[in-house]
């Protein structure tokens, strides 16, 4: 209860504050802006824009850093750590597939498609190689 008044004390207070509430807080270019960056945290990671433009305001360079890439190293320690754990010595445990997904599951959801597909239900393919490189076994979940 206490935390809820809290909680709603300090609104009130943000919603007086002048510098929050007034209409000039954008300050809104005169001139034609030559770069703009922005960072933002989202519910799959950071995201970072940058962006460039020509005299007329057109694009002429984008760079986007997203989730994926921020994650990307973890990603494959997670995936490659499931690997190792259902395969030995060349055979594959049952659930490899799920496990693999669920590894990177956890860290992008919107890789796996969260939202329109279930766990379990993902087209995934998982290629097996030995210490050379050389293709071992292929597995598939074809939807």
């Amino acid at each position: 209860l206490i935390e809820a008044l809290y909680a709603a004390e300090r609104v009130l207070e943000l919603a007086r504050d002048p510098e929050l509430t007034s209409p000039d807080i954008v300050n809104l270019p005169t001139t034609t802006p030559k770069e703009g960056m922005g960072v933002v945290e989202a519910p799959r990671g950071t995201l970072i824009h940058h962006y460039q433009t020509d005299e007329r305001g057109v694009l002429t360079k984008v760079n986007l850093i997203v989730a994926t890439q921020n994650n990307s190293a973890a990603i494959n320690m997670s995936v490659d750590k499931a690997a190792r754990s259902l395969i030995k010595n060349g055979e594959i445990s049952e659930g490899l597939l799920n496990m693999v997904e669920m590894a990177f599951r956890a860290y992008d959801p919107c890789h796996a498609c969260a939202t329109h597909a279930l766990p379990g239900q993902m087209p995934l393919e998982i290629i097996v190689r030995d210490q050379s490189g050389n293709e071992v076994k292929r597995l598939f979940r074809h939807l």
